[in-house]
């Protein structure tokens, strides 16, 4: 992440994606970066992240995505795919209760690992299967509330909601950098610093305060 002073201004976030293996994280982020769905994927394997740009307020808002690239299914993700993560999306499948009822060991461990405050909203994935649905959308909404969480059901089948939800987190990130970088000369040079770190290693940091939003289907 980096900030400038002058109108060239750049900021650089790394956002992760957690939850239990085939809720959808890599659909969520193919459908997001580059508008595609394959039904019979695969496991990811290997560190996978895509980048997506948008203009916020005339400047260029870069956010870092990262998939859990297999690792969940082990319960292996390590440390270092929290680190310097500004936001993620906590996931989970609405036809699958145990996926569900997994979220809050992946809370206590983005809270373990990630060496910053990160906006974190939860996702109901997979809404077309509403047919199924082993979890209310007034349960997603009650926990999310509970954690200080953003919530939203998405379909990567459909894309019902996917850019909405990772939208609504790089600009609450951005909001708050932003206020932050107006306020503290510090605060831009620990900016700066970090973006090196994200250039070397994959990593970056900043603090972020919670928000709580509910956006139905």
């Amino acid at each position: 992440m980096d900030s400038s002073d002058d109108e060239g201004e750049e900021y650089l976030f790394k956002i992760v994606i957690i939850g239990d293996s085939a809720v959808g994280k890599s659909n969520l982020l193919t459908r997001y970066a580059r508008n595609e769905f394959n039904l019979h994927s695969k496991a990811t394997i290997g560190v996978e992240f895509q980048t997506q740009t948008l203009e916020i307020d005339g400047k260029e808002v870069k956010a870092q995505i990262w998939d859990t690239a297999g690792q969940e299914r082990f319960r292996a993700v390590t440390s270092a795919y929290y680190r310097g993560a500004f936001g993620a999306l906590v996931v989970y499948d609405i036809s699958r209760r145990t996926t569900f009822d997994s979220i809050p060991r992946w809370l206590d461990e983005l809270k373990t690992h990630s060496d910053t405050t990160v906006a974190r909203m939860l996702v109901g994935n997979k809404c077309d299967l509403e047919n199924i649905r082993a979890v209310s959308i007034e349960e997603g909404k009650s926990l999310a509330e509970s954690e200080g969480m953003f919530f939203m059901e998405t379909s990567a089948l459909d894309s019902t909601n996917v850019n909405k939800a990772f939208e609504i987190v790089i600009r609450e990130i951005y909001n708050s950098v932003s206020r932050k970088v107006l306020n503290s000369d510090s605060y831009k040079a620990e900016l700066s610093v970090n973006r090196v770190n994200l250039v070397n290693d994959g990593t970056d940091g900043s603090k972020q305060k919670q928000g709580y939003s509910c956006c139905s289907r």
